[in-house]
């Protein structure tokens, strides 16, 4: 509240923040290169809750990069905070958003970011476009990971419709179920169960697959920590490479379209998916506590 209800005793108060979001997915960003910022978790829930707080999806924070990410040559590292205030390893949407901004930030059309699964490069590809180099996609059982050795490229797990997943981790693991129509699937009552599934010590995204054609996919994912998103960007990339190892596409770029619009994956030789996706800023402010 404003002291003495004035609101001029706001301005200049609290750590500046940033609001953006990439299709839908919602980010709250705090730089903190200059002034360590450590929140709580009780802080990230309230900040992150759209009826207490700022709402988001995730909380992101600019960090500066470590002794290894700066002789890699990135310009910050980037923390991907879930709303249970739990560290997330990947975010296709909150990278193109942080990306943006430091391409913003240094005037190049080109930077690396250093994450906890590796240093990754960001290019501009237009007005408030963004590519990002999600990393290597892998199906090893390890990576993934599973709680036992499978054959990835048919998980023995199934819930109703959805059955026989392709096993994949794009620095966050996902299982990828294909179907016939996208729109039959309740993934509130489906996903949950497999989410949580002893074959995943560390849970997994789900993914729903519908096949247009060969350059055009469908998309919808319930992430966790239990959540069914508009458009999950480490999604796309799994849905793209489970599409290709199935055989339904032989396509290196596939369009895929997720509730709240879609994306372009690129899947290069040695298996390293680049999404290129849209982003929008939506406002700023203070945090006041």
């Amino acid at each position: 509240m404003a002291e003495n209800g004035k609101w001029d005793s706001l301005y200049g108060q609290g750590r500046p923040f940033l609001k953006m979001q990439g299709l839908h997915n919602h980010f709250v960003i705090v730089d903190a290169r200059q002034k360590p910022y450590t929140p709580t978790k009780e802080e990230i829930t309230h900040i992150c809750d759209e009826k207490t707080g700022i709402g988001a999806d995730e909380l992101l924070i600019i960090q500066p990069p470590t002794e290894k990410g700066a002789q890699e040559g990135a310009c910050a590292f980037m923390r991907i905070i879930n709303v249970d205030g739990n560290d997330a390893q990947a975010c296709g949407n909150a990278t193109r958003c942080f990306g943006w901004l430091m391409l913003e930030e240094t005037g190049q059309d080109k930077v690396i970011l250093e994450t906890v699964v590796g240093s990754l490069v960001c290019e501009r590809k237009g007005d408030k476009l963004v590519s990002v180099e999600m990393g290597k996609v892998s199906t090893d059982w390890r990576k993934i990971p599973l709680s036992e050795e499978q054959d990835t490229l048919s998980l023995n797990i199934e819930n109703g419709p959805l059955k026989n997943p392709v096993a994949l981790n794009v620095g966050n693991p996902h299982a990828m179920f294909f179907v016939e129509n996208l729109d039959d699937i309740d993934m509130v009552a489906l996903a949950p169960k497999i989410q949580t599934d002893p074959l995943f010590p560390e849970n997994v995204n789900v993914g729903v697959v519908e096949v247009v054609n060969d350059r055009h996919i469908k998309l919808a994912v319930y992430e966790r920590p239990g959540i069914l998103t508009t458009a999950c960007g480490s999604g796309a990339c799994a849905a793209t490479k489970a599409a290709q190892l199935r055989g339904y596409t032989n396509q290196d770029t596939v369009k895929v379209e997720m509730p709240a619009g879609s994306v372009n994956i690129h899947i290069r030789p040695d298996d390293v998916a680049v999404m290129t996706g849209p982003v929008e800023f939506c406002f700023s402010g203070n945090l006041l506590n």
